[in-house]
């Protein structure tokens, strides 16, 4: 949520702030506003609210604002409706301090008290002028520097901040600091830059240092320096990017949505390929190939089950190696019980790897919001192991769950895509799924990747806890190899899920169901819809119909049943048929061989057979597809869907 880009160097600011705030649209912002100090030393300030095209015309594509250092933002309106007076930057009373914020300060209320009684006038709503203004009364009142100033503020605000702010009497440089909020640093020769997502600034640098919670930093042309709460300078290592800049635009495609749902099997691939090995037949095993090295070669991955391999083939076994995240075997066998953790679709992912680790490794997994992980005072087996999914590695409850299970003494593990994001680098494992940088808001591959290493990290469990003998294990993971090329199928089979979404572009109402694994993928399935289309949507256990959900149905309403699970399979469909009684339209998803469903049912799509425990890797894609062809019928902004934020890094 929101959006900060900083620049100082020797070019012009105000065109570099444009085009990393519009790599930043997919967060979720209602306005827009650039500051950049001109040759005088004064500060410009440009806002808009609305789309970041308004402030290109009011900039002239940035030209007509001078200067060579510079601060942006996109802003998610929390305090103060969406305006351009409480768009940022905003500044103090004299200009002497500029600055921009993302985050929740939750005492704002008593700090503007305390600063109208120091003579200080407010002009917005908002939380992020007082800590502007705090900025500006400490800087005066201690006639102090910059780090004092902030670090002061620092100790003074409670909550969640990024900021970055500039002074005036330190031209050519800007400082930022943070607490529970992400912020970025990037350098390159003569140029420094600031953001709150690296996908902002990788057009420009891929060497960048992340600045930990509670500390603070000054960017100067080409330099940076860090700080620490005592205002002590301290050291950071830089880490080299290897995201390409391209991953981050359309390339022909009309949305960033439909481009990742396609880009699903590399990413698949990817990620399969980082963590599951082959053992030489001499007992030896290759070792961990590198990025460049492991794409599109999965280990396997032709057969897609074990009993089709070569003789050449089966001469090597797969496993899966973790030992990169610290999870070792041995670490694994003493994991009594399983906590997940997560928010929005990395939740559902959580819902449909419960049922696998349950089934395979036979040990208790619950699944729970992070929302309410964190305030719910959760008794915990100190031999549980607990899992946080999050695409940014980010998102603020989960971060909270995070420390929470922490402090309770318990080992953790985070499941995320974002390198040296702060989920990554507090938790004591982590995983990384390699799927490359996703803007769409509605997630896609990242939801597959997270999926692939919840498959990995059960089957682990497994093969350790002795639950699964070695040739099922070797079978599972053939299996799973495969799964990038079965994607692919289910993709070409894309033009007929088209046809069928124009059908139902002005649906009021869609229902999803399903049993077991199939109610997890329903639950993503209706989250999809709801989120890009605007139908209202929800996704129920089968089995709960006749206990209310069944008096919601109406001639015609669109009842989509999930069926990839055998042993419910007709379970399912007899729900199913009760709903067409009552005048639903039916739409089957289920695999390759069940046609007698269409006896049943009103449409139906056929994915690859595979494993049932992999199952929602295949049949998410429909119902991504789906969503995505019924939002494009309807004419909305798939990608930037209202209200909602890439990565909600507030509660």
């Amino acid at each position: 949520m929101c959006g900060i880009v900083g620049y100082v160097g020797n070019k012009q600011a105000a065109p570099i702030l444009l085009d990393g705030l519009t790599r930043l649209e997919y967060r979720g912002y209602d306005s827009a506003g650039i500051a950049v100090r001109n040759g005088s030393g004064e500060v410009d300030v440009v806002k808009a609210k609305g789309r970041l095209k308004n402030l290109y015309e009011k900039t002239d594509n940035g030209h007509s604002v001078p200067g060579t250092c510079g601060i942006g933002h996109t802003r998610w309106a929390t305090h103060g409706e969406p305006s351009e007076t409480n768009a940022h930057p905003h500044i103090s009373d004299d200009g002497n301090v500029s600055g921009v914020h993302n985050g929740i300060i939750e005492n704002y209320q008593e700090l503007r008290e305390k600063l109208t009684r120091h003579g200080y006038v407010f002009y917005s709503q908002t939380d992020t002028e007082i800590a502007i203004k705090l900025i500006d009364y400490y800087y005066k009142k201690y006639n102090i520097g910059p780090v004092d100033a902030i670090t002061k503020t620092m100790v003074r605000v409670r909550g969640s901040y990024a900021l970055a702010v500039m002074f005036k009497d330190y031209p050519g440089e800007i400082w930022v600091a943070r607490k529970d909020s992400p912020m970025v640093i990037g350098t390159c020769e003569s140029e420094s830059f600031a953001a709150s997502d690296v996908t902002a600034i990788l057009n420009y640098t891929r060497d960048v240092y992340y600045i930990d919670n509670l500390e603070l930093a000054c960017l100067k042309p080409g330099e940076v320096h860090f700080y620490d709460l005592n205002g002590d300078e301290i050291q950071k290592k830089s880490t080299r990017v290897e995201w390409d800049a391209k991953a981050a635009e359309r390339g022909g495609f009309e949305h960033f949505m439909i481009k990742e749902i396609h880009e699903q099997p590399k990413a698949v691939s990817d990620t399969i390929a980082a963590y599951v090995k082959e053992t030489a037949a001499d007992g030896g095993h290759s070792g961990q190939p590198s990025d460049e090295s492991h794409e599109g070669s999965v280990p396997g991955a032709g057969s897609g089950s074990a009993q089709s391999s070569s003789p050449s083939e089966t001469a090597k076994k797969l496993h899966i190696d973790l030992s990169a995240s610290g999870l070792t075997d041995e670490v694994l066998k003493d994991i009594s019980q399983v906590y997940i953790t997560a928010c929005g679709s990395a939740y559902h992912v959580g819902v449909a790897v419960q049922y696998v680790i349950e089934d395979l490794a036979r040990i208790p997994v619950r699944v729970e919001l992070a929302s309410e992980f964190r305030y719910r005072r959760p008794i915990l087996d100190k031999n549980g192991l607990v899992v946080i999914i999050s695409q940014s590695g980010e998102t603020a409850d989960s971060l909270a769950a995070l420390r929470e299970a922490k402090a309770l003494g318990l080992r953790t593990l985070a499941i995320v895509n974002v390198v040296g994001s702060s989920i990554a680098r507090e938790a004591d494992n982590c995983i990384y799924t390699l799927a490359g940088p996703e803007i769409a808001v509605a997630t896609t591959k990242a939801y597959s990747t997270q999926l692939i290493v919840g498959y990995c990290l059960a089957l682990q469990l497994a093969k350790v806890k002795g639950t699964i003998e070695d040739a099922e294990y070797e079978r599972l993971l053939s299996d799973m190899c495969g799964l990038s090329q079965k994607i692919e199928k289910v993709l070409d089979d894309k033009e007929r899920i088209q046809w069928f979404a124009s059908k139902f572009a002005n649906a009021k109402d869609i229902f999803f169901l399903g049993r077991g694994i199939d109610y997890a993928i329903s639950l993503e399935g209706s989250l999809k819809l709801k989120e890009i289309s605007y139908i209202h949507s929800e996704a129920y256990a089968a089995g709960e119909l006749k206990h209310g959900t069944i008096s919601l149905i109406e001639n015609n309403t669109l009842v989509i049943g999930t069926l990839t699970q055998s042993s419910l399979y007709e379970k399912t469909v007899s729900n199913m048929v009760e709903c067409k009684a009552r005048g639903a339209y039916l739409m089957g998803l289920t695999t390759y061989g069940n046609y007698a469903i269409e006896d049943s049912v009103d449409f139906t799509c056929y994915i690859p057979k595979c494993d049932e425990h992999f199952a929602t890797s295949l049949a998410i894609i429909v119902l991504q597809l789906l969503s995505y062809y019924i939002s494009v019928a309807k004419g909305l902004d798939v990608d930037k869907p209202r209200n909602l934020a890439k990565s909600v890094t507030v509660e």
